[in-house]
């Protein structure tokens, strides 16, 4: 996609901050969008090496205009005319985390992918939009990204100008501005120019690896250049990929290319069970690797995954909560390291492995007897915000069932307690009020841009849980659980939860705005998205809800806002103790 090629130019020319138009045409229509659609989106924009995200859109809306308040036509409306904005904070930190986190060191990236852009000239016609749209169709209907990311590699595109005025070959790799790429893949090239063609040559002479895909190079591009020069691309194939020991590889077609690259060097990333919807994105720092992983799947999964990392200690660095634990990794023989892995949907979180010792108080805790998980599905106490109503529920369900909240957009505010036994809260076990799993939705195709996320979730849409008074946490996207053992403590405890849904459901109340004023002075200049037969979504907590014990992880430290991180010598700053 063209995020990727703005995210491989800016590996290549050594820029840090590399940004990306966020969540515009999300999850259609205006104020639709709930903040686990924000994360699924930024999490693909961050899996192809995005780290910092321009968000669209924020209507201005003035007092006047009434709620929900104004939104233009494209879908995402955040701000807080939106009820779930209350967690927005939350939000926010979780990108912030990430955005600082995936602009340390350097990306690791071993294949190169080169950008046929002659033969996507040579394919251009009048009334084409641009040779980024030729490139785009090439790569569309091809599956070599595909074969690269399951292979377990990341990648960069690279071009003709690129190999030209920044390349180096030597030690078995293409050397770019500090990335060194070990194998660089031809996918179905017909015409590159004889320099970039005889740099690679170098290359492979001098121990790295090119496998070309579909055909072999066999024409120079340009007017003046292809006739003179093609006889010597097509002396270069030659010696590159035929004889009885070719130096390179030829693959007829790019359904061998995993395996070819498994050949070629050990993969990065290994997921077994075919964990295709997991993504990653590997950066290096002089005393750590780093791993950001994302399930982009609407289903949860287990997988065991084989990291390239052989020696080093491993930590879970959360990228919702800031908490950092140790992780329990496997030294492989055959020098990987090896750790079980469950995602829930659209789950993201971050690896990091370093020579660090364990940190002090981390040893495997003493095994505890956990208590059984206690039911709070029933005997809630609701109030709506924005109506004063009241109702006691023997039951979770939503706010739509009953007719008189059926179109309420706003906070609502859950309360009961729990009794709480003192044997409960020793050491070793910590517990979590957990709100339900959700269930995958299956995925309508759209002629519309944008993106959601396909998942019916358990709390529509946003909910901060707060135990005896205090601020435990908030839940807006799997999984759907907040830690509270700090809060707790012997006997009756109170527990409230402030829910707000979408915007969404008070303007299904009434029909579309209408826009014939604004159409009559300005003209026609923009269409609704989306706007016919809205429906009231689903709201508040679904359930089941428990409060569950779990053995207690290690909290060793938080990694706070990167300003903190930067200033304190916490977090990536320095080797040695965090």
């Amino acid at each position: 996609t063209s995020t990727r090629w703005a995210s491989s130019s800016g590996h290549l020319l050594g820029r840090t901050i590399i940004s990306s138009e966020t969540w515009t045409w999300l999850n259609s229509p205006a104020f639709r969008a709930a903040p686990l659609d924000l994360k699924a989106e930024a999490d693909r924009h961050f899996l192809q090496g995005i780290n910092q995200l321009i968000g669209h859109g924020w209507p201005y809306s003035p007092e006047p205009a009434g709620e929900p308040g104004w939104h233009f036509y494209a879908a995402a409306a955040l701000n807080h005319h939106n009820p779930w904005w209350i967690v927005m904070p939350d939000l926010a930190r979780y990108l912030q985390r990430l955005s600082f986190l995936l602009r340390q060191g350097r990306p690791v990236n071993d294949v190169a992918l080169y950008l046929p852009s002659a033969d996507a000239r040579a394919a251009a016609t009048l009334g084409s939009t641009s040779i980024n749209d030729s490139l785009q169709k090439t790569f569309g209907r091809s599956t070599v990204i595909p074969a690269i990311l399951r292979g377990g590699y990341g990648f960069d595109f690279i071009d003709d100008r690129i190999i030209r005025d920044h390349g180096r070959t030597g030690a078995g790799a293409l050397e770019i501005n500090g990335n060194r790429y070990k194998v660089v893949v031809l996918p179905g090239v017909e015409r590159i120019p004889l320099e970039t063609y005889r740099k690679l040559e170098a290359f492979v002479q001098e121990g790295g690896r090119l496998i070309a895909t579909g055909r072999t190079p066999s024409l120079a591009p340009g007017f003046l250049e292809g006739p003179s020069q093609s006889p010597d691309v097509r002396a270069v194939t030659r010696r590159l990929f035929e004889g009885a020991a070719p130096p390179a590889r030829f693959l007829h077609d790019e359904a061998g290319l995993s395996a070819e690259l498994n050949k070629a060097m050990p993969p990065d990333v290994v997921f077994s069970n075919g964990a295709r919807q997991i993504g990653f994105v590997h950066r290096s720092v002089p005393f750590a690797e780093i791993y950001f992983l994302a399930n982009t799947g609407n289903t949860s999964l287990r997988t065991r995954a084989c990291f390239r990392a052989a020696g080093l200690e491993a930590e879970f660095w959360d990228p919702l909560t800031g908490r950092i634990v140790p992780a329990k990794a496997e030294q492989n023989p055959e020098g990987t390291v090896a750790l079980s892995l469950e995602f829930e949907p659209y789950q993201s979180m971050v690896l990091v492995f370093s020579h660090q010792p364990a940190r002090d108080g981390a040893a495997e805790p003493p095994a505890v007897s956990l208590p059984e998980a206690i039911d709070l599905s029933r005997d809630w106490d609701l109030a709506f915000t924005g109506t004063g109503r009241r109702v006691r529920l023997d039951r979770l369900r939503s706010w739509t069932e009953d007719p008189e909240t059926r179109f309420y957009s706003g906070p609502a505010t859950y309360e009961r307690t729990v009794a709480v036994n003192p044997g409960w809260l020793s050491a070793g076990i910590a517990w979590y009020l957990e709100f339900g799993q959700g269930a995958p939705l299956p995925e309508v195709p759209s002629s519309q841009p944008g993106m959601r996320a396909w998942l019916d979730a358990p709390v529509r849409d946003a909910a901060m849980v707060y135990v005896n008074g205090a601020r435990a946490g908030s839940a807006w996207c799997p999984p759907y659980r907040v830690e509270i053992t700090p809060h707790l403590r012997p006997g009756e405890n109170a527990i409230r939860v402030v829910v707000g849904n979408l915007a969404m459901n008070r303007m299904a109340a009434g029909p579309p705005p209408d826009f014939q004023a604004l159409i009559r002075r300005y003209g026609k200049r923009f269409d609704l998205q989306d706007m016919e037969n809205l429906q009231a979504l689903p709201s508040g907590l679904l359930g089941p809800i428990r409060l569950a014990p779990a053995a207690a992880g290690f909290n060793i430290v938080s990694l706070e806002e990167p300003a903190g991180v930067g200033a304190g010598g916490r977090g990536l700053t320095q080797p040695g103790r965090r």
